[in-house]
């Protein structure tokens, strides 16, 4: 999980959905790409609560992707998985992903999406950002999961739609397979998520 100032509220509901899940085989941590104070010191104190669960890093703002890889290069799992520091997981996520796996390298899946309104479920497309496409069709960074190998083998690059990007690549190496588990619980909700952004100004330019 990769953080930057993102509110303690949405924190917490992230970290106790990990918490909760019916498998408990893992370790899950988390990235602070640079908070600020306040949300540096709950989210340690949370972290110090549950040690036996988490490891906390901190490190200067490098962005999304340089955390996840900080990430997994400090992982000791034979599975990778990622979540958004705003998301959650149902609690039966872990197990599904591993229930579907099976012969596969790497999965991403659909999600159940929190929106304002239907438009909320179109993000720009990572070829065209004039374009829109549905959720469904889109990788997402939260849903995908998969073999240390993949992960260790394809460093995610910074910029828009590296969670696609780095889905692409492995593509090319691994077996990969897009699954519908509705079980990563996404928040499209957020007004100043990059998606959003891009979004708007591309209305605003039209």
């Amino acid at each position: 999980m990769a953080v930057y100032n993102t509110d303690f509220y949405y924190i917490k509901k992230a970290i106790d959905s990990v918490l909760n899940q019916d498998f408990q085989d893992f370790e899950l941590i988390i990235i602070d790409d640079g908070s600020k104070v306040t949300n540096r010191n709950a989210l340690l104190k949370y972290a110090e609560k549950h040690e036996n669960k988490i490891i906390y890093i901190r490190h200067s703002n490098r962005g999304q992707s340089e955390s996840i890889n900080r990430g997994v290069l400090n992982s000791l799992g034979e599975f990778i998985t990622i979540i958004d520091g705003d998301d959650e997981y149902k609690s039966h996520h872990l197990n599904s992903c591993l229930g579907e796996i099976k012969e596969e390298d790497l999965i991403c899946s659909t999600t159940e999406t929190i929106v304002d309104t239907s438009d909320d479920y179109y993000v720009p497309d990572k070829n065209d950002f004039k374009k829109l496409i549905h959720l469904d069709e889109a990788v997402l960074f939260g849903t995908l999961f998969g073999r240390r190998k993949v992960f260790s083998s394809f460093p995610f690059k910074s910029g828009f739609a590296a969670d696609a990007d780095f889905y692409e690549r492995a593509q090319t190496q691994f077996r990969v397979k897009k699954v519908d588990l509705r079980t990563y619980i996404y928040r499209r909700n957020i007004p100043n998520s990059i998606c959003s952004t891009i979004k708007k100004e591309n209305l605003i330019n039209s």
